[in-house]
């Protein structure tokens, strides 16, 4: 529980405090964001935001790092491969975005990396990830690996195993499982990143969540104590160590970033979230439980789905006056803050749920 603690606050305090920091470096370096104008596109006018500093997720990110470790230090552990995993995807993702970010910013266009060339850095990231996370190279010394062969939903569904159909096939499956979880995953938080503080917020339910659920696995793991119910997953309290650093950064960050922002996540900052999201949902074995609790990420992208195939069997007609849907409520008349803290409270309770679902599950093992 110290670890969860201090991580959490040495993270927190990072990003409140350092922000001010960074945005000075951040405006001596001309990054300022770049807002599509009507004439790029019909929507809601936010004309006003341009040139606000961006690529403010290196700030949560930096924090992110800062915090685990020292968590991990003061609570008299050691880092674990699990929590590494869940920080290289972050980074990594979060890198895919910087470029894209850097590209915009140079250019003063609102067009950066091509939606294939973010998914080729994107599948850059995941591949070495699955295969540190699954290869028997990498087992502890109880015969656990990071992630599972397994499809899961509360734990490892057990007719489900990908590695069934065989070694090469069930290599291939497994990574081209990991690969459509991070890739759908990443660009549903960068698409729900289009208001102030909204995917901040909506990042802060999902990752907390998720590091109940990893320390609730910790607190019932097999190892030690293997009995009806117990977890089977590797390093759960690292887990949920970086995931309250995670959590503790965002918060930091979103005092800076909450409606009107005086700085935006950018692509760096939404796809670290999704990296994380991501990860713990690998890692923590919940995989299809992430479409209840990331819920408000995947209205994002679903919505965007929708509107294409509309489109295209209506041959022109529009299903939302604009997508994702939060712009659809914009061009209803809602107001900016209006739909971020409704959509906060949307994500809070399908995050909560998610968790209540979980609980439930394990209640019927015991």
């Amino acid at each position: 529980m110290r670890s969860l603690l201090m991580a959490a606050a040495v993270s927190l305090a990072f990003s409140l405090f350092l922000t001010p920091v960074f945005l000075r470096l951040f405006r001596r370096l001309g990054w300022g964001q770049v807002i599509r104008t009507p004439e790029d596109i019909s929507n809601p006018s936010h004309a006003h935001k341009r040139g606000t500093p961006s690529m403010g997720g290196l700030i949560f990110i930096s924090g992110t790092i800062v915090g685990y470790f020292a968590g991990v230090y003061i609570g008299g552990s050691e880092p674990a491969l699990s929590a590494i995993l869940v920080l290289w995807l972050m980074v990594g993702f979060g890198a895919v975005g910087f470029i894209d970010d850097y590209m915009k910013v140079r250019s003063q266009r609102s067009l950066g990396l091509s939606g294939w060339r973010k998914i080729v850095g994107q599948l850059i990231v995941l591949i070495p990830f699955g295969v540190v996370a699954l290869a028997p190279a990498f087992q502890n010394s109880f015969g656990q690996t990071p992630a599972s062969s397994y499809v899961s939903l509360f734990r490892d569904i057990p007719w489900l195993n990908l590695m069934a159909f065989g070694t090469v096939l069930g290599w291939i499956l497994y990574l081209a499982w990991i690969s459509l979880i991070g890739v759908a995953t990443s660009n549903s938080v960068n698409l729900t990143d289009g208001l102030d503080g909204l995917a901040a917020g909506a990042g802060i339910f999902v990752v907390g969540s998720y590091g109940l659920i990893a320390f609730w696995q910790f607190k019932q793991s097999c190892i030690g104590l293997a009995v009806a119910g117990c977890y089977e997953v590797r390093e759960p309290l690292n887990l949920a160590t970086v995931a309250a650093a995670f959590t503790g950064g965002l918060i930091g960050f979103l005092w800076w970033n909450a409606p009107k922002a005086k700085v935006f996540m950018g692509d760096v900052g939404s796809m670290a979230i999704g990296g994380v999201v991501a990860a713990m949902a690998i890692l923590t074995r919940t995989e299809l439980l992430l479409l209840l609790i990331a819920g408000v990420f995947v209205l994002s992208s679903g919505s965007v789905i929708l509107q294409r195939l509309y489109f295209k069997i209506t041959r022109g007609k529009r299903l939302f006056l604009m997508s994702p849907f939060h712009h659809h409520l914009e061009m209803r008349g809602w107001q900016e803050v209006t739909i971020v803290v409704r959509l906060w409270i949307i994500a809070g309770l399908l995050a909560a749920s998610a968790v209540g679902l979980f609980y439930v599950d394990w209640l019927t093992h015991v």
